[in-house]
């Protein structure tokens, strides 16, 4: 059974489409994730699923409701993690979490109870009488996470649940989404531009430009690129691109500081060609197939932040485009 069916989904900003006819499925306690740069179409979908913003065209539903249609039958059956911080930092721990058991109508027999098995959860039960203000970041995002499922929802909503954390707590912030997602049963919605977040996923949907490129399990993406990835710095790319070409008979790709070839046995191939490269080689590196080089592979370009946001392009021209929209 599906969580989460999409049908043909656009979404346009005046003449931007930040979504453009995409069409998925999420089935029930699944991991499902959108890999995609910043811009590439990912919050507006999610802002979509989680009622926050009409579809243009299309059809989509989450837990059997139509998100248009059925807006309040979504929203009680969905736990959501913004991008941006959410929290009442003047409120303590316990606080915060007493406030959203209110509101999604927690049984009061069972507040106290479900509020201490996620605070422990995520190592915050000690702090529950903290103020938040007082919390790193990475508290906070935990903290978050503990609110959005203390409700039991049955679709966990992640809008990159980790940014602006560094490495080593954002692998511990997934201990605990994992954690609580087996021991709820809970499908998971997550974004992200982290390729290593993305590992987490049963499933991974690359996202570009509102298109969707490919949709798959990771192992079965990279398994698209099938070849070892060699990287070269030269003291001349353009005469080194030419030689590999016509010596080897393949295609370098070239970006402004590297080439990057796909070659099998890459092992084998480096010394051969560090022997015959006719240009002094600065640098080589060797590594297999990663969801980078699967997005690299689709797009035609490295995973880049920033381009096209269209959020930032609503905000920017809202007065001119959006003046007495509701």
């Amino acid at each position: 059974m599906s969580s989460i069916e999409v049908i043909d989904l656009s979404k346009r900003f005046g003449p931007l489409t930040a979504v453009d006819n995409i069409s998925f499925q999420v089935e029930d306690g699944e991991v499902f994730g959108f890999l995609g740069p910043n811009g590439a179409g990912k919050t507006t979908t999610i802002n979509i699923l989680c009622t926050l913003m009409r579809p243009t065209t299309g059809s989509a539903k989450v837990a059997g409701y139509d998100v248009a249609s059925q807006r309040n039958a979504v929203r009680q059956c969905i736990g959501l993690v913004f991008q941006d911080p959410s929290l009442d930092d003047r409120l303590t721990a316990y606080e915060n979490l007493q406030f959203h058991a209110y509101v999604y109508n927690v049984p009061g027999s069972e507040r106290a109870q479900r509020i201490e098995e996620v605070l422990r959860v995520v190592e915050l039960w000690d702090r529950r009488d903290a103020v938040v203000r007082t919390f790193s970041g990475g508290m906070r995002r935990r903290l978050e996470i503990a609110r959005g499922i203390l409700h039991h929802p049955r679709v966990l909503f992640l809008d990159e649940p980790t940014l602006g954390l560094d490495p080593q707590t954002r692998e511990h912030v997934w201990e605990y989404v994992l954690e609580l997602q087996r021991a709820h049963d809970i499908t998971i919605f997550m974004t992200t531009h982290y390729m290593d977040e993305a590992e987490h996923c049963d499933r991974i949907a690359i996202i570009d430009q509102g298109k969707i490129a490919a949709l798959d399990t990771p192992d079965a993406l990279k398994r698209m690129v099938g070849v070892d990835i060699v990287t070269l710095r030269t003291e001349d790319d353009e005469q080194a691109a030419r030689e590999i070409r016509e010596r080897y008979g393949l295609e370098p790709e070239r970006d402004d500081t590297r080439i990057r070839l796909e070659v099998e046995a890459g092992a084998e191939f480096i010394p051969r060609l560090l022997g015959e490269l006719g240009v002094a080689v600065k640098s080589v590196d060797l590594h297999r197939p990663t969801l980078d080089d699967v997005f690299l592979k689709l797009t035609g370009r490295a995973m880049r932040e920033g381009e096209g946001d269209p959020l930032a392009w609503m905000r920017l021209h809202g007065r001119l485009w959006g003046r007495g929209r509701r």
